[in-house]
């Protein structure tokens, strides 16, 4: 018999989820609750963790959110979105925000009661992001804009206070740039091929008309001109096509007579070599060369993982993503950002740095025959000047050959105060370990494109084939190598700051890349720390694998090097429970714990005890 669980949230995350189900009209859709955010699949969906308080606002949101998936699951087709989804990044969010707007209208003309669930969440969302104190309509995504907009005037309710006042910064922008072509609306919102049109339209009317591709209505219409023949009473050439079979049935001997011909012997040795090449190529297989060995899988944890293109992935160092001016100046501004924390920080590096020297200095061994003579046991050599003497040597401290990876989440949802404080970790901890002579490597890993970059347009160009596999370019930066003294890169951390680099998370291949950098390094010890805030995501991919893509490599990947062992591998979470992918693990709920959490985390790493290792890991009591 099943225990009942004894969480009051857990009755209504049931009903919820079942809710969910039937009103998207999908049975086997699988719901979950994560502290992640919120995302959605062709088959899952990933609502917001409901605390056992069970707050209103926790709960209108959850509402909200399922209701919103629910409605997009029911009433979105992603063959039509695929088919007339724009190339460029700013017009795709355009797109998919009115796509999603339009979807909860259609449901809320059905089904009235979602419309307030959906206003609840909407509320929450914009008053996380600051909207109704945003003075300045750049700081409001116009695509946000655009989807409210649509909204308001499909349903013809009012907005929550704060996406009002966002959409009010915009709206004498977007009414003037759309001109009347918006009245139109009603008629089109229940057949999402018309609507995708209208939607195009107004891109191009908002100024990314540019980016909106091929029309795929133009291209069927080509399509059907190319199939039809010029002329269809134009009989085929009996003779030709008779003269061509007899060609083709022509006996080997037969073809060798006329190679022997005099007359037609005399060739180009153009057309030799490509009759070379021909009969190579049509040589059966027991005589032609070896064929090529297979290509190396793209990641030793997972054979079967697949990306679609990786020539436009990038590993770059910091100061190539901006002037050295824009680094000073970013640097500068995260300094000033977390002054207060500064020290704080660096109270705790110092706790750090003298329990590594207090270890160094203990580390002796006594009573050798060699060494330095040892002051301390002279007396005994005055009473008994028999007794040899005895020198002592400083033993080789664990950590002075070791080098030390810290891999940060640059992920969009580390935005703010996260990756502020994240840098900051980073920085004083670095100058600590190389004061203690610890080799410190910073790498960061995100991606170059929101929603999938020159991979999906070459993907959607060859057109969308089946089961593509990693759909994004990946973007790993270098904020410091091992062999690079701290003061010559200090400002690169500024660029953490920079406004546009934070996008998609793709975990797997980060941990993988900092690894392989890792076993390649010729210190005896490697540590490598993984900060991040969440599971791997990247819209694009999940769209089109499976929902546990990313999610599943990652977990190879972890499990190949704990497997390897030859890097010590370890993991903070911020607000995210980070335990379930990593063996050594510690999650904190708050950002501003981070600093401890990495202090001590280090500090056990390094510690003499084993048993104070384990109680500070979380590992099993050394026996």
């Amino acid at each position: 018999m099943t225990k009942p669980s004894d969480n009051p949230a857990d009755p209504f995350k049931k009903a919820l989820a079942e809710a969910t189900k039937t009103m998207a009209d999908d049975p086997d859709l699988s719901v979950s609750y994560s502290v992640d955010p919120p995302g959605q699949s062709n088959d899952s969906v990933r609502l917001p963790q409901i605390s056992r308080r069970m707050t209103r606002d926790e709960v209108m949101f959850a509402r909200g959110t399922a209701d919103a998936f629910a409605l997009r699951h029911r009433h979105h087709d992603n063959g039509v979105n695929a088919r007339y989804l724009p190339q460029g990044n700013m017009a795709r969010e355009l797109y998919d925000a009115m796509e999603t707007a339009r979807c909860e209208a259609v449901g809320t003309r059905a089904m009235p009661g979602t419309a307030g669930n959906i206003d609840a969440k909407i509320n929450v969302e914009a008053t996380r992001k600051g909207y109704g104190d945003v003075t300045d309509k750049a700081q409001i995504p116009l695509a946000v804009a655009a989807g409210y907009w649509i909204r308001q005037m499909a349903t013809g309710r009012p907005l929550p206070k704060g996406a009002e006042h966002a959409l009010d910064l915009w709206r004498g922008f977007i009414e003037e740039s759309t001109g009347d072509r918006i009245a139109s609306l009603q008629g089109v919102l229940a057949d999402q091929t018309a609507f995708a049109r209208m939607a195009r339209d107004l891109i191009a009317d908002l100024g990314y008309g540019d980016q909106l591709g091929d029309d795929p209505d133009l291209e069927d219409e080509d399509q059907e001109d190319e199939g039809q023949p010029e002329d269809e009473d134009e009989e085929p050439d009996s003779t030709g096509q008779d003269d061509q079979e007899d060609e083709a049935d022509a006996s080997p001997e037969q073809s060798q007579e006329q190679q022997d011909d005099p007359s037609q012997a005399q060739v180009s040795m153009d057309d030799m070599a490509d009759q070379e090449a021909g009969e190579e190529a049509d040589m059966p297989d027991a005589q032609s060369d070896m064929e090529p060995p297979a290509p190396q899988p793209v990641s030793d944890a997972d054979p079967n993982y697949t990306i679609y293109s990786d020539k436009d992935d990038e590993v770059v160092g910091a100061e190539e993503l901006a002037e050295p001016a824009e680094l000073e100046r970013l640097r500068a501004y995260l300094d000033q950002q977390l002054e207060p924390l500064k020290g704080a920080v660096s109270r705790l590096a110092n706790k750090l740095q003298r329990r590594l020297q207090a270890q160094q200095n203990r580390s002796w061994e006594f009573d050798l025959e060699e060494g330095i003579l040892d002051a301390g046991r002279l007396a005994r050599v005055v009473a008994n000047p028999t007794t040899p003497l005895s020198f002592k040597m400083e033993r080789d401290t664990e950590f002075r050959d070791t080098c030390v990876t810290l891999l940060l989440d640059n992920s969009g949802s580390m935005r703010g105060r996260p990756i502020s404080i994240a840098a900051i970790c980073a920085d004083v901890l670095a100058r600590t370990l190389e004061r203690c002579g610890v080799k410190v490597e910073i790498l960061g890993f995100t991606t170059r494109a929101w929603k999938g970059g020159l991979a999906r347009e070459a993907w959607l160009k060859d057109g969308r084939p089946a089961a593509p596999g990693r759909l994004n370019d990946l973007r790993h930066i270098i904020y410091k190598s091992a062999d690079a003294p701290w003061r010559r890169v200090r400002p690169n951390l500024g660029l953490m700051m920079k406004e546009g680099l934070l996008k998609e998370n793709i975990d797997g291949e980060a941990l993988e890349w900092a690894h392989r950098r890792m076993v390649a390094r010729p210190e005896a010890r490697k540590i490598l720390m993984v900060i991040s805030d969440g599971a791997p995501v990247d819209d694009s991919t999940l769209s089109v694998n499976p929902a546990n893509f990313l999610e599943k490599h990652l977990r190879d990947v972890i499990a190949m090097v704990e497997k390897r062992r030859a890097v010590e591998l370890l993991a903070i979470g911020i607000g995210h429970d980070v335990t379930r992918y990593y063996d050594r693990a510690v999650t904190i709920t708050d950002v501003e714990q981070l600093a401890g959490a990495m202090t001590e985390q280090l500090a056990a790493l390094f510690d003499s005890d084993p048993r104070a290792r384990a109680r500070v890991m979380g590992m099993r009591r050394a026996s």
